[in-house]
């Protein structure tokens, strides 16, 4: 039995517009120099308020940066609601998943920097949630790339981590997988380079999503 988990944003979804945006209303809210895109993209995957901490230029997540994902994440539900901010599926996923649930020695799990509420909402939402028998999120484990999201996959499951592979667009994705003796596949489609990827321990690289077919079986 293998069990397949996936990053969530970047990996799954094209979520960095509607993230970004957060990103300007926070920090604009709390009179900080606003973050570019490409800036937002590298923080993509790490737990909320670790992410804000480093575009705010600091090593931890301090009392303010705490407060300033609570003001994110309070923001949240209006910026899904809003027409033009969506988080749709990268082409070719919902095929990819479809035929991994298909298979009787495979599971699926998600590990993710959402919270599970934001992770919840994106797997109802593209009806997906039937397929992801595990998850772990920033509200149930250290961020990224602790291997611990990894790990307790595996412990719920019953699998040893090595019969585990990760799948993610970022460096903490690979981190993670390696830290947790994991298999990691980078995927192209998301917000890291490929070269970044390999560095960060990737045994493989996707180009597009059906290239997980071959990698993963």
């Amino acid at each position: 039995m293998k069990l397949v988990l996936f990053d969530c944003d970047g990996t799954l979804v094209d979520s960095a517009g509607t993230i970004h945006e957060g990103m300007i209303r926070t920090f604009t809210a709390f009179d900080k120099p606003v973050p570019d895109l490409v800036q937002t993209k590298s923080i993509i995957g790490l737990t909320l308020d670790i992410a804000i901490a480093r575009l705010d230029g600091k090593t931890h997540a301090d009392d303010e940066a705490i407060a300033m994902a609570a003001h994110y994440k309070s923001l949240f539900t209006d910026l899904r609601k809003a027409s033009q901010f969506h988080e749709p599926l990268f082409d070719g996923i919902d095929t990819v998943l479809k035929r991994i649930a298909a298979r009787d020695d495979m599971l699926i799990g998600a590990v993710t920097g959402k919270s599970r509420r934001g992770l919840t909402f994106i797997l109802d939402h593209h009806g997906l949630s039937e397929h992801f028998i595990v998850r772990r999120t920033a509200d149930d484990c250290p961020s990224k790339p602790h291997p611990a999201m990894v790990t307790e996959c595996c412990d719920e499951i019953g699998i040893h981590p090595q019969d585990a592979i990760v799948i993610g667009d970022a460096i903490y994705d690979m981190q993670m997988a390696k830290a947790a003796g994991a298999k990691a596949i980078g995927v192209s489609w998301g917000y890291c380079s490929v070269p970044a990827l390999k560095e960060a321990g990737a045994d493989a690289i996707a180009a597009e999503p059906i290239d997980l077919i071959d990698l993963i079986f």
